[in-house]
């Protein structure tokens, strides 16, 4: 079978109307960093409460993240997508359910809360091991100077913590980004769903999907080079991320 190369396509008119098919491609790639952006939020705050929480030495706390952490990351993140948008509408009143399904954005924000709790899990077991990783003397050190058992973390663990497990975190966030393709089967349309919507239109589905892959490259090697730029300034002698 012969295949008819033509890279001219991207300056074509859109069906859309909004521009070129590369216009188009670049429109799915904001709503690609922006979903990405929003979800790893979501999943650095709550992978954030979780872990600390794992780390109290409190029984309840620990079997309470374990079960969180289990169910998040077990669950295969396209049928949570799904349980989101499909699922629970139809579990809430009438009023409410109606009133989330006729949200205009409601696919962008499915996403958001979908990637960003299966995120959650993820970063919260690397919360729990920058805490672990640090010495036990560093938690008695600060209980003895009269610092509470909130500030201890908040002024001695977590700073630590989190500048020795930047590097993981970074990886995580690069997950975040690519499980925003996902998305597009529930509508959203980000930069996958705009290069098959691309290649449906035009046939030219490998100028489509290679022009795609290059844009996930370069917005991951953006990420990659600034957290490096991060890890850098923040470096402590002594750390695992100054080795």
């Amino acid at each position: 079978m012969n295949y008819n190369w033509n890279w001219g396509v991207f300056w074509a008119p859109s069906p859309d109307g909004a521009g070129t098919y590369f216009d188009m491609l670049l429109a799915g790639l904001q709503w690609t960093i922006v979903t990405a952006i929003c979800s790893w939020l979501i999943a650095l705050c709550l992978g954030t409460v979780v872990g600390i929480a794992r780390t109290t030495g409190s029984r309840w706390m620990l079997l309470a993240g374990n079960a969180y952490i289990e169910l998040f990351r077990n669950i295969p993140l396209l049928v949570q997508l799904f349980l989101w948008y499909f699922v629970v509408p139809e579990l809430l009143p009438v009023q409410l359910g109606n009133w989330v399904k006729q949200l205009t954005y409601g696919a962008f924000y499915t996403a958001v809360i979908g990637i960003g709790l299966y995120m959650s899990a993820r970063v919260a077991t690397q919360v729990t091991a920058g805490i672990s990783a640090l010495a036990s003397g560093q938690r008695m050190a600060g209980l003895a100077m009269g610092l509470t058992k909130a500030q201890v973390y908040r002024y001695v663990l977590l700073p630590q913590g989190f500048r020795v497990i930047l590097p993981p975190l970074t990886s995580e966030f690069l997950n975040t980004i690519k499980n925003t393709s996902v998305a597009l089967t529930i509508g959203l349309a980000e930069l996958t769903a705009r290069a098959r919507a691309m290649q449906e239109f035009t046939f030219q589905v490998f100028e489509a999907f290679i022009t795609a892959a290059a844009l996930y490259v370069a917005l991951n090697i953006v990420v990659t080079l600034l957290m490096r730029y991060i890890e850098r300034r923040m470096t402590v002698p002594g750390l695992v991320a100054g080795g």
